[in-house]
């Protein structure tokens, strides 16, 4: 980690370290107020993690992405991982978790075309509904 910072030109200090960690051991977009919870004990001040986060996806460390609920969030671009960076998520309506889909295809359906806007464009494609967990704990009828 720290050798990817410098390698972007930033420091490696303790705060960024600390955000760089909770964000690989997530694996998965957080938002600032799912980091500052899972940091804990770290006494990292919300603006400096505010800072960090804006820095680190600045330096295409970190992939910031709103899916529509007007929460950023902020999900490690790093090639090992077994999801590619190019990735949908899925968004739980009722509990706002957000998850990593699998690798998915858009392509025109019946033999059309892309439009020419959609080549190289940045697609972030998002899936809503209501999670495993929130579906297992709704009551039965």
């Amino acid at each position: 980690m720290r050798g990817r910072l410098r390698e972007v030109g930033l420091r490696a200090t303790r705060p960024r370290l600390a955000v760089l960690v909770q964000m690989h051991d997530h694996a998965g977009p957080l938002s600032h107020t799912e980091l500052m919870e899972r940091l804990g004990t770290a006494k990292i001040d919300r603006a400096t993690v505010y800072r960090i986060l804006a820095d680190l996806a600045d330096a295409t460390i970190l992939r910031r992405m709103d899916l529509g609920d007007k929460v950023w969030r902020y999900e490690l671009i790093d090639s090992s991982r077994k999801i590619a960076d190019d990735h949908a998520h899925f968004l739980c309506v009722h509990c706002n978790r957000v998850t990593c889909l699998p690798q998915l295809e858009l392509r025109p359906v019946a033999g059309g075309a892309l439009p020419p806007e959609l080549r190289g464009a940045d697609i972030q494609l998002k899936v809503t509904g209501r999670c495993a967990q929130c579906t297992r704990s709704e009551p039965t009828n």
